[in-house]
């Protein structure tokens, strides 16, 4: 490192210059070239508590000038400039800097447990021409990182002893006190499986049924009410997340499966549609569902590849299982070649394409070909895709066009499925449908004493060779282990309670990275979409619990209208305003169909709020009602366009459906 003697012209220095030299020294001054500049590093030591702390530090007004700059001034502008720069008041303001910095980081290192010679042994290491400021910034910033990692690693301990999901299933109090059974019903589409279950729950003093969709659940609910197992009606009740229709004295349920009462002691349980085990975004309401069914008996009726994950919880939960595997009553063949064309549709066909665009433009496609169309995708509502099937169910629609929407419930008298696609886009980029998709899709033809054989064709000769394959494909089981675990409320307040912490987005972290998991059997997961939610409520002065309830209301971000609604709701529960529903400005009647679609979806989003929070949003009746009026209106246009292209088409077109 070049000294000061170094820098100076000239083979001897003059007096003025060895005298300033020696004083430097005297006041443990150095002047050191270095990272291109010129500079002076003052050495001292400040005592705290028993502490000695050297540094070397280079005061703010420290840097002299760049070498080019240093090397043209002469001896005497340079002594001039040293000497201005070293004053008395110079090496005190450093001295007290580093005093009240030392006494800083050393309270804040005891705080924390940490030793604060292991931080300010920096002071007497820099080999920088940084002034002291950022030497004492980075320390800091040293300092609370390391702060910061000891606390994660504490709470991160804390919630780990906190949660342990081993011990999950007992979380579900009453089921598991009792004596539970479970019976797996498991067959593909068109089987009976969900039949037979629906007899014994009929038939059973008290008894629920969960559904995967607010439509089945209604259609469950209905066939309930129909049934007359001892003579006389069964008093059942309707509870989805955005409905209640609650019976007095009901000793029956139908539900959505997130809506599972485990409080309640029944006789007979039936979890539909069991291989949602394995559903990447709601497989957790499966889970708890199968560990917290309080029944004597659970039927678990579903596809025959979630046969092994069954027999595992059975075996995990200690719960004797029976396994019935049923086979199809109607059979089901690929046709021998494309429909390839139009024309070739007939009365009974179910046209499948994966989004509402491209459903659209195959009803109008068809309709102008004079066949009538009902149709059928996930924007609807239960009440419209209800009315649509009932129209294809009566004759009144020829061709039924729908997404996968069909492949789950829906019950229609199917005599062909056809696919226009084998390509679906799975929230990231489009890849071709699993084998089981298109199994349970291609299930729907066929309806057993209605048709005595179903049939599946592709539209287009490339869709029929993926069809014919996975139709041979053999479907592999469901995982047996890695079952997923939803957070719950009680369990993000346990975690809150052990860390201090009440941001969402952390406490569902701490969920899934930090809970002990011992042996994988059981697994914590949170959607993509309620991560999201949560870094935005995050920002809002709301409580834990109100938080996570807003971060689960079932309403798309991916629609600005609705975004903007939720957040709305969000910004008025912050501030503890009653969110009161006013008559809609517009009218239906000039609202096109994306826009009542949504404005249906909108209300019933409200409803499902009004019920966890009536006081803050007390309007649900007449969001229910405003809902129904807006599927009316759905209903209404859909058959009004259609109606519209058989018209610009030339008229209906005559043919006899397929037996």
């Amino acid at each position: 490192m070049p000294s000061f003697r170094d820098e100076l012209p000239g083979p001897d220095p003059d007096d003025a210059v060895l005298e300033l030299d020696a004083l430097l020294t005297a006041r443990n001054i150095e002047l050191v070239k270095m990272e291109g500049r010129v500079f002076l590093r003052f050495s001292g030591e400040v005592s705290y508590e028993g502490l000695r702390v050297p540094y070397t530090l280079v005061p703010a007004q420290g840097v002299l000038a760049k070498p080019s700059k240093w090397r043209k001034l002469d001896p005497g502008a340079r002594r001039d400039l040293i000497a201005a720069r070293t004053t008395d008041s110079a090496l005190a303001e450093l001295q007290f800097e580093a005093e009240e910095f030392v006494r800083d980081i050393a309270e804040q290192a005891d705080e924390a447990g940490f030793d604060p010679r292991v931080f300010l042994g920096a002071l007497s290491e820099q080999e920088t021409s940084e002034p002291a400021g950022y030497v004492f910034d980075r320390i800091r910033q040293r300092l609370s990182h390391a702060v910061e990692r000891e606390q994660e690693e504490r709470h991160a301990a804390r919630t780990k002893e906190s949660i342990n999901l081993a011990e999950y299933p007992a979380s579900f109090d009453v089921a598991s006190r009792m004596q539970r059974k479970f019976i797996a019903l498991l067959g593909p589409t068109n089987s009976g499986k969900t039949h037979r279950a629906m007899e014994a729950l009929a038939k059973a003093a008290s008894g629920v049924y969960l559904a995967p969709l607010r439509l089945l659940a209604l259609e469950n609910y209905e066939r309930l009410q129909a049934a007359r197992p001892h003579g006389k009606p069964i008093k059942v009740s309707l509870v989805t997340g955005e409905e209640r229709r609650l019976a007095d004295g009901a000793t029956h349920v139908a539900s959505t499966v997130e809506m599972l009462n485990i409080q309640e002691p029944v006789e007979v349980a039936v979890i539909d549609e069991i291989q949602m085990l394995a559903d990447r975004d709601r497989g957790a309401a499966w889970t708890a569902a199968v560990c917290g069914a309080p029944a004597a008996t659970v039927f678990l009726v579903g596809a025959p590849e979630a046969r092994r994950a069954i027999e595992a919880l059975a075996e995990r939960l200690e719960v004797p299982l029976e396994v019935h595997v049923l086979k199809r009553m109607a059979p089901l063949a690929m046709e021998p070649g494309p429909v390839r064309k139009l024309g070739n549709l007939r009365r009974g066909d179910a046209v499948i394409a994966f989004s509402r665009r491209e459903v659209l433009m195959w009803r109008d496609m068809i309709t102008e070909k004079g066949l009538s169309v009902a149709t059928v995708y996930g924007n609807l509502s239960p009440e419209v895709r209800r009315a649509q099937a009932e129209r294809f169910r009566e004759g009144q629609a020829d061709i039924v066009v729908g997404t996968d929407a069909l492949a789950m419930g829906l019950n229609m008298p199917i005599a062909r499925i056809v696919m226009t696609t084998a390509v679906k886009y799975n929230g990231v980029e489009e890849e071709e449908i699993s084998a089981a998709l298109a199994r349970q899709i291609a299930g729907r033809a066929g309806r057993y004493g209605v048709h005595e054989e179903g049939f599946v064709a592709g539209y287009d000769d490339e869709t029929h060779s993926v069809m014919r394959s996975l139709m041979k494909e053999k479907i592999p089981p469901l995982a047996a282990n890695g079952f997923a675990v939803a957070p719950s409320l009680e369990q993000l307040h346990r975690i809150s309670s052990v860390t201090g912490e009440t941001s969402l987005v952390k406490l569902l972290r701490r969920f899934v990275h930090n809970i002990d998991v011992p042996d994988g059997f059981f697994y914590p997961r949170i959607t993509e979409e309620q991560n999201a939610r949560a870094e935005w409520l995050d920002t809002l002065p709301l409580s834990v619990a109100d938080k996570f309830m807003l971060s689960l209301v079932p309403i798309s971000s991916r629609v600005p209208t609705l975004q903007s609604a939720w957040e709305h709701w969000a910004l008025s529960l912050a501030k503890k305003k009653v969110f009161k529903l006013a008559p809609p400005t517009q009218d239906l009647f000039y609202m096109n169909l994306q826009q009542v679609e949504d404005t249906c979806r909108l209300y019933s989003a409200y409803a499902w709020l009004g019920y966890r929070e009536p006081e803050f949003f007390p309007s649900i009746d007449l969001a229910q009602q405003l809902a129904r009026q807006a599927s009316e209106r759905v209903d209404a246009l859909l058959q009004q366009q259609n109606t519209a292209a058989r018209q610009k088409g030339g008229g209906p077109r005559q043919g006899k459906r397929r037996r």
